[in-house]
């Protein structure tokens, strides 16, 4: 059922959302750009609130976190829609369309979650962002029941909200798509400032790990590689980044992403950041498991998706004491 829409103003017949960058100016009996937030009769409403276009138990490392509770499993709940409109989109058939729901209040949200024992919920498959109204009511009772609360984002949200909502998020992963202003602008149809603006702000409010897909001829040059893992880098030498192969989907023709440049950008990101992942893509366990940067003991070892505790005691390496970088 839809509710009001925080972050918006009037402009005579037309609303203007506050949400994101975007900036949407919205017509009666339409919606925004992300297809949560519609105009009815000059008020503004989260048509989206409580509404599930999916729902399902997925290991931790899928989202992808490598270094918040490995080897748990967590509920991923997502809404349709999306306030970017990427090429690639391997989600687009419920990220740039509507699509048949369930609608699953905060409460029954919590219950969920425990009927599976997961250790919490993460929004995400989707953009979670859009159904701000729904995370600012859920993510507070699944707190308080002691669950955790991830969200698996694009970044792409005004400083205001961004504030008002990180207080009750455990983890976020953020998809960092570019460091280049024109790649959003151009290609992605978003906003780099907001993004980086998310990327900071997480980094001292909650656990953060970063995601880049690699798109030849797009975002895949080594001095662009290098300007990301810096800026990645700012935020601390510990911050996971996770290079992802890119296969065409939706309306992208680019060809799949050669193992050699992923290859090529875990080293350069290595000489800046303690833990470099690569996504999408079997590249042997040198980018799968978590090493201890100082003496390079195993921590986590995984297959697939999943991810077990080897060479952890108390919160540090077993072998030389240092501490682990992880959220246990």
């Amino acid at each position: 059922m839809p509710v009001e829409a925080r972050f918006w103003r009037a402009e005579e017949k037309r609303v203007r959302c506050r949400l994101c960058p975007n900036e949407c100016l919205v017509a009666p009996g339409k919606n925004g750009r992300c297809l949560g937030r519609k105009n009815i009769d000059g008020s503004f409403y989260a048509v989206n609130y409580g509404e599930c276009v999916s729902a399902a138990m997925d290991p931790i490392e899928k989202k992808p976190l490598y270094h918040f509770l490995p080897g748990s499993e967590i509920l991923s709940v997502a809404t349709f829609g999306c306030n970017l409109q990427c090429p690639f989109c391997q989600n687009w058939e419920i990220s740039q369309r509507t699509a048949p729901t369930r609608s699953i209040s905060p409460g029954e949200l919590v219950e969920l979650a425990r009927r599976y024992s997961a250790v919490g919920v993460a929004f995400t498959y989707t953009e979670p962002l859009i159904w701000f109204e729904y995370l600012l009511d859920a993510c507070p009772l699944l707190r308080k029941a002691g669950l955790k609360t991830v969200l698996v984002t694009n970044g792409m949200v005004c400083p205001e909200p961004l504030a008002e909502l990180l207080p009750h998020i455990d983890a976020m992963n953020v998809d960092l798509k570019s460091v280049r202003p024109e790649f959003y602008r151009d290609y992605v149809k978003g906003n780099l400032p907001a993004v980086m603006n998310t990327i900071r702000e997480a980094a001292s409010a909650c656990h953060l790990e970063v995601t880049n897909l690699l798109v030849p001829g797009r975002n895949d040059s080594e001095e662009e590689i290098h300007d990301l893992v810096e800026f990645v880098a700012e935020q601390g030498r510990g911050v996971p980044l996770h290079f992802s192969q890119y296969f065409p989907r939706y309306r992208a023709t680019e060809p799949s992403t050669q193992v050699e440049r992923l290859l090529r950008a875990a080293e350069l990101g290595r000489r800046s950041l303690d833990y470099v992942y690569l996504g999408n893509v079997d590249a042997g366990s040198e980018y799968r498991d978590t090493r201890c940067p100082g003496c390079g003991n195993l921590l986590v070892d995984r297959s697939g998706y999943s991810g077990r505790l080897v060479g952890v005691s108390d919160g540090n390496c077993s072998a030389c004491g240092r501490a682990a970088d992880f959220v246990l």
